[in-house]
């Protein structure tokens, strides 16, 4: 059995071969305070971020115990919510992406909805890949990929500009990415 993302969490599946070349990765939930793993369940937890791949009998090779008893803690890790699912890491550079852009935006904070609707309307384009919110001068960190820079002003007049309740913008370009790392320390 390998686990694979599936549309509730964890499932076997044969292997996705249209995926192509991506990394899958665990994603840990913070909602179980790590003091209440186990050493047995640290270990596994460390087995999957390493290779998400392994099979059941693999991990459990791997973390010293039988196939049965690593597939029972998994189970429990996701019941728990510690172990969440697991997602693909695409290369957007690979995909002809060749421009990251991190947005600083801040909004108009007499609108009450002004969150809300902004939030929205960023959710609906395509090149946005991730939304971030934040207390203090920035409220809202938008990341933007494009093909190149005449394909970014595209999406920046053509969509950003028209965000709703926008009172600055900032923009960092992003020059290279030394680390990325989402592995927690078990």
């Amino acid at each position: 059995m390998r686990f694979y993302r599936g549309a509730v969490g964890l499932a076997s599946a044969a292997p996705l071969e249209f995926l192509g070349n991506m990394i899958l990765s665990c994603v840990i939930s913070s909602n179980m305070h790590i003091s209440m793993l186990d050493d047995l369940d640290r270990r596994l937890l460390r087995q999957l971020q390493a290779d998400p791949s392994l099979t059941v009998a693999e991990l459990g090779a791997r973390a010293g115990v039988s196939a049965l008893k690593a597939q029972r803690r998994i189970a429990r890790l996701q019941e728990t919510g510690v172990l969440t699912g697991q997602h693909a890491v695409i290369d957007w550079r690979a995909l002809g992406y060749a421009v990251t852009v991190s947005l600083r935006i801040t909004l108009d904070k007499t609108q009450a909805r002004a969150f809300d609707e902004f939030i929205a309307a960023a959710r609906d384009i395509a090149e946005v890949t991730e939304i971030q919110t934040f207390l203090g001068r920035v409220d809202i960190r938008l990341s933007v990929i494009a093909r190149d820079m005449g394909h970014y002003q595209q999406i920046y007049r053509e969509a950003i500009l028209t965000l709703p309740h926008m009172t600055d913008i900032e923009a960092l370009m992003t020059v290279a990415t030394l680390h990325d790392d989402e592995s927690l320390p078990l």
